[in-house]
């Protein structure tokens, strides 16, 4: 029996293939963090495709901070390689972000009321050893995305509301998602802390309406990410 109406396999878009040479590249050269990818022009004539493309797979790389591009400065590495993940999945996770951002943001606006109200002194020494785990890791050149979370929790649990924080369980993991993404922007980390004290800040010192605008902001600022502005259907 013939083969020949097999089910078709998708075409890469040519930037996942331009993607899949960077990533060889820079393998086989044994670049690292730091060093400086050519520039797109040359890129696109070496590779014998449009400066589009290439600027594409630069956006995706940028996207999952594998790269920095510096205006008039190239594109520089930020990682010792280029494992980018697969575009697809980038594609699913860019169409489920603003429901899960606009989620984070009315709950967790409203536990930060509440734990300005009702926290103890115990939920006070989470919630300030979740943000010197998150600028100890800072300082070490990582994002902090540990201490983000544990900071997140204490929130959560210095509301002491049941329900509330079982509708955070319920999107645990599209949150940890949304994290990974905010804090691996340019300078995020050290915003984010900042902004994780401010809340604190207002939490300590009873005020509910203060925590809930701190709170507010933060999550603005979370979503604030390179992911929701790329179109992958650019420099196919």
């Amino acid at each position: 029996m013939t083969d020949a109406l097999r089910p078709m396999t998708a075409r890469p878009r040519l930037y996942e293939q331009v993607l899949d040479r960077l990533r060889a590249y820079v393998a086989e050269g044994g670049l690292r963090a730091g060093d400086r990818l050519p520039p797109e022009r040359d890129l696109a004539a070496r590779l014998g495709v449009s400066r589009a493309s290439v600027k594409q797979a630069i956006t995706v790389l940028e996207v999952q901070g594998l790269v920095e591009a510096r205006h008039g400065g190239g594109t520089y590495l930020m990682r010792d390689s280029l494992d980018a993940e697969p575009v697809e999945r980038m594609v699913e996770r860019r169409r489920r972000l603003p429901d899960v951002l606009e989620a984070r943001e009315a709950l967790e606006t409203k536990l930060a009321e509440l734990a300005a109200e009702r926290r103890t002194d115990e939920d006070l020494a989470a919630l300030r050893s979740a943000l010197d785990r998150m600028a100890a890791d800072i300082e070490d050149g990582g994002h902090g995305v540990e201490g983000d979370r544990l900071f997140h929790a204490a929130v959560t649990a210095a509301a002491h509301s049941a329900l509330l924080a079982e509708f955070m369980r319920s999107i645990a993991d599209q949150v940890t998602e949304s994290r990974t993404e905010s804090l691996r922007q340019p300078r995020r980390p050290a915003r984010s802390l900042a902004q994780h004290r401010a809340i604190l800040e207002a939490i300590e010192m009873g005020r509910p309406a203060q925590a809930a605008a701190a709170m507010r902001r933060h999550v603005r600022t979370v979503a604030k990410v390179r992911l929701l502005d790329w179109d992958p259907d650019d420099g196919e």
